[in-house]
């Protein structure tokens, strides 16, 4: 497959993976077998009908991300890191910012660097806390904000 044609195949996934569709596709990438029924995605994201579930489950299978199983569940066959899902890495089950990571650093590292100033009884760089400071909480507001954007 061509760069060009993998590159439009994203953009396709991309303007597809949008509002209730990608509820669900979220729903499945949390479940730890990525097998689900369409009445536990109807209950877990509250849809008024399993109709609504069918057919954005039907949207999925046709973009080729699940695969519908002879027992009538629906089965993740790919995952893909488009739009909003782009900033989100797996831990476990979980799906998380991926800006966590750099969050903790920051916030670990200008920790330590204060306790072992206080410990030396050195005086701290004012540089180096101004600088640890502003990394954390950078970090901090954007692990946050993309916490609050998730779907689901």
């Amino acid at each position: 497959m061509s760069k060009a044609s993998r590159e439009f195949d994203l953009a396709v996934l991309e303007s597809a993976l949008k509002g209730k569709t990608l509820l669900i596709y979220w729903y499945l990438l949390q479940q730890p077998t990525h097998t689900v029924g369409v009445r536990q995605v109807q209950r877990a994201l509250g849809f008024s009908s399993p109709s609504i579930a069918v057919h954005h489950l039907g949207k999925l299978e046709d973009l080729g991300l699940v695969r519908k199983k002879g027992t009538g569940e629906f089965v993740l066959e790919e995952e893909v890191k488009v739009g909003i899902l782009r900033f989100f890495t797996r831990m476990g089950r979980f799906l998380v910012p991926r800006y966590l990571f750099y969050s903790v650093l920051f916030s670990t590292m200008l920790t330590a660097y204060l306790i072992l100033c206080t410990l030396s009884q050195v005086i701290p760089s004012f540089y180096v806390v101004m600088f640890g400071s502003i990394a954390s909480l950078v970090f901090w507001i954007e692990t946050v904000r993309l916490w609050r954007a998730k779907p689901f």
